[in-house]
């Protein structure tokens, strides 16, 4: 099978109305110590750490965050993001069995959380990107209690890797995996980087893409494969972005 890892966005929905579960991927009880370590700063009513930790300048700003996360509604986490990727993913536009192929095979890598299955249900939260929650750096904190248990989990499966740079510090893979890269008149792009990350997800999950062989096969409006260069444990794949 095909899994795909994600990066998670800035941006959050708020609401959601998932039932709570006891098991996210991994372990929830590994995810302890930072989570209550969040709660304690957002309940804290110290309006300059809050700022810190959102990243934001005004306290105004902040609001729409602060609530204790163990009582909070819950929502996907492949639902719950909002941003450039997730927007042109679309997920609610998607049909059932696309939307429960994301849940299933998409892991998702968010600041607070951690290592994430697109199905797993989550708070409304913000955490900076680059961010310490307190004195704990979660890049480390994850990649050191979960890339076993990421490495298990991906053994038996083929694995396209969609995620910004920034979240090889949270889990780099020991495997074989492939990595896209998207180019524009010879050049690396970033902000449409996103938007095809979305694209891409969006269509493997409309035709149900179970291999790297299929999605070599499938063919995205907007892309076309300009070379594929292996490095290592690493294939990259590199697109042109036609217009």
């Amino acid at each position: 099978m095909l899994k795909i890892l994600f990066s998670p966005s800035e941006g959050k929905n708020s609401g959601g109305n998932t039932a709570k579960k006891d098991i996210i991927f991994g372990a929830l009880s590994a995810r302890d110590k930072i989570l209550h370590t969040y709660n304690d700063i957002v309940l804290s009513q110290d309006e300059e750490a809050i700022k810190k930790l959102f990243g934001f300048k005004k306290f105004s700003e902040c609001k729409a965050y602060i609530c204790d996360i163990f009582n909070s509604s819950l929502m996907p986490a492949i639902e719950r993001y909002q941003g450039v990727a997730y927007d042109y993913l679309k997920y609610k536009e998607l049909d059932a069995k696309a939307q429960k192929f994301l849940q299933e095979n998409t892991l998702i890598f968010s600041n607070l959380y951690g290592p994430l299955l697109g199905g797993d249900p989550i708070a409304n939260y913000k955490v900076k990107q680059g961010n310490t929650i307190g004195d704990i750096a979660p890049e480390k904190f994850y990649k050191e209690r979960f890339s076993y248990q990421i490495d298990l989990y991906l053994s038996a499966h083929e694995v396209l890797d969609l995620r910004a740079g920034y979240y090889d510090k949270f889990y780099k893979s020991t495997k074989a995996y492939t990595t896209l890269k998207f180019l524009k008149n010879g050049k690396t792009v970033s902000h449409w980087a996103k938007a095809y990350r979305g694209i891409v997800l969006r269509e493997i999950a409309k035709h149900n893409i179970e291999s790297m062989e299929t999605f070599m096969q499938l063919e995205i409006e907007g892309l076309s494969v300009a070379e594929i260069k292996v490095i290592k444990n690493k294939t990259e794949i590199v697109y042109n972005i036609v217009e």
